[in-house]
């Protein structure tokens, strides 16, 4: 039995939707795109919002609009995908890391007291794998130092911190489309914010530094963040589907659950309490005793396509290249790194599968 990491929730219906855009010859960012961010927002419950050809250029018109500049610090957490700090480096400031809490993966606010300084703009907490960072903590901590937030919502679409949604606590929010989130266009991302001022400046940014397309005159520098509605009509029938996408994943989330029960050696991670009611797996995360690596090997040999949780950043070569960080302030990451794994948690993976995965992890912790 072969077992993909991951396949997108598409079919006939997204095939379908994108042809009245070539009936009515009107291919990129117009009426659908219009109608795709309404209904983010109805989703959300933000105010404004703004696309983006990706996320992590979501992330980035987010900083350049609260206003991050070169030689700013933002505090990212050292166990997410790249692009979040990434992100903060095309704005030329510098990403500065922080370990995660070991029960929940999420951001450690205590750990960002040590590295506060004169140059810290803004923090980035990242909602990891359909939980929600403990945003009470983030913006008590942001308020308290006069800190800009923008939340990496990128694996955040109807993921909620004490009934309200993620990407929508702090200054911005940022989620993804690419094809393995809980809703996809292939690629694209979409920007939240609250604050008319923020709004201004990303429709400033994305749009050559001008408010209307037509125009030629630019009153301020800007760049082409415009996705199609070729995308737009894909995603709203993602929408369309979110509640099915949303029970799947959560029926999904509960058969591992049952299937891992009281079973030493295998840790299923949970999330926060207040992020307990709504959390839609990305991906099911397991801590194995044993060590992620001889897992993923074993998974490998029975045809199960294994995915290891993130390399933790202050490791990444890119960047060791440029920061100096030690070992022992990231504990929690390295730890993550060297135990998590990464288990197939797409909608349409069937119960026998989820069944052998089980299976295959006992055969391989009493081998």
């Amino acid at each position: 039995m072969k077992v993909n990491q991951f396949q997108p929730y598409i079919g006939q219906e997204e095939y379908e939707a994108i042809k009245p855009c070539f009936d009515n010859n009107w291919i990129t960012e117009g009426k659908k795109c219009q109608e795709f961010s309404s209904s983010l927002l109805d989703l959300t419950g933000a105010k404004h919002g703004v696309f983006a050809q990706n996320g992590t250029l979501a992330l980035y018109l987010a900083l350049r609009a609260i206003g991050v500049k070169p030689h700013d610090e933002v505090i990212v957490p050292n166990f997410t995908f790249i692009a979040s700090a990434n992100a903060v480096e095309m704005c030329g400031a510098v990403p500065v890391f922080v370990d995660i809490n070991e029960e929940d993966l999420q951001i450690n606010v205590e750990d960002c007291e040590r590295v506060l300084t004169k140059k810290t703009k803004a923090i980035m907490p990242v909602h990891i794998f359909g939980m929600c960072a403990n945003m009470d903590e983030v913006m008590s901590f942001a308020k308290d130092n006069n800190l800009k937030v923008v939340e990496d919502a990128a694996q955040g679409i109807e993921i909620t911190w004490d009934g309200k949604h993620s990407g929508t606590f702090g200054d911005a929010g940022c989620f993804s489309f690419f094809a393995d989130k809980t809703i996809t266009i292939g690629e694209g991302g979409f920007v939240v914010t609250n604050d008319e001022q923020v709004y201004e400046n990303m429709l400033y940014l994305r749009n050559q530094g001008r408010i209307n397309r037509g125009s030629f005159i630019h009153p301020e520098i800007g760049y082409n963040f415009r996705i199609t509605d070729i995308q737009a009509a894909i995603g709203l029938v993602q929408m369309s589907k979110l509640n099915e996408i949303v029970d799947k994943k959560k029926t999904i989330l509960k058969l591992y659950k049952e299937g891992l029960r009281d079973l030493d050696g295998i840790k299923v991670v949970e999330p926060p309490e207040n992020s307990k009611s709504n959390h839609i797996p990305f991906r099911v995360v397991i801590m194995c005793e044993k060590g992620a690596e001889g897992l993923a090997s074993y998974f490998s040999e029975n045809e199960i396509e294994a995915r290891s949780v993130f390399y933790p950043l202050h490791k990444q070569p890119c960047y060791q290249k440029r920061f100096i960080n030690k070992d022992e302030d990231f504990k929690v990451s390295l730890e993550a790194y060297n135990l998590g794994l990464c288990l197939p948690s797409y909608p349409a993976l069937e119960e026998n599968k989820i069944n052998f995965i089980c299976d295959t992890i006992k055969k391989y912790l009493f081998k």
